[in-house]
């Protein structure tokens, strides 16, 4: 079984091109026009050990969420796809993941049902100051998981522990929902981990 998927989404605002390998080795190639951004995406298909592929074009003289809305959405797609009937997924899996001062906790299921609990102040150290340039407003993390999520099908859970650095709290939080998410699509059964059949 091949748990591959590709999108294409365009709008008046962005033009979107996604493709993930769940099986894959970690190669990752994601270019969205926000260096941060790209940074932080890099981490799923990394971590998660996805081959991922993101390249987005986005009106970001006007402001960067439509480019992290759109490319949530277009990857929640992708992984929806890719996941197919979910057929032997572990399904559920959670990490508490440090970087450094940072910690941050993440659950999955990837239920069919999107709910997105999303407990991070990336300016516990001060004020969240946007990061590279053009600037990504560490605020537009919750707007990239809420679109993902509803596109997937999966509940998340994001419960930041500790952390001052912006940097090391959204980092921190890629990489435990990557951690998660490899360990939630792993087969390891034959059948839909569901009572009802389906997910």
């Amino acid at each position: 079984m091949t748990r591959t998927a590709s999108r294409s989404r365009t709008t008046k605002e962005t033009t979107i091109d996604v493709a993930i390998d769940l099986d894959g080795s970690g190669e990752v190639t994601v270019e969205t026009g926000l260096p941060f951004f790209d940074h932080m995406v890099s981490q799923l298909g990394k971590h998660g050990g996805f081959d991922l592929r993101v390249r987005a074009e986005g009106d970001l003289a006007v402001d960067a969420h439509h480019t992290v809305e759109d490319v949530g959405i277009a990857l929640g797609e992708c992984l929806r796809d890719a996941l197919g009937d979910k057929a032997g997924v572990r399904r559920f899996a959670s990490i508490d993941l440090p970087l450094d001062e940072a910690l941050v906790s993440v659950a999955l299921d990837l239920s069919g049902r999107p709910y997105l609990v999303y407990a991070v102040d990336p300016g516990a150290g001060g004020e969240a100051r946007p990061l590279g340039s053009p600037p990504f407003d560490p605020q537009l993390a919750e707007e990239f998981w809420r679109a993902l999520v509803t596109a997937a099908g999966i509940t998340l859970h994001v419960r930041m522990l500790s952390g001052r650095n912006t940097h090391h709290i959204l980092e921190a939080s890629f990489k435990a929902v990557a951690r998660s998410l490899r360990d939630a699509v792993r087969v390891e059964g034959g059948g839909v981990p569901s009572t009802k059949g389906t997910l």
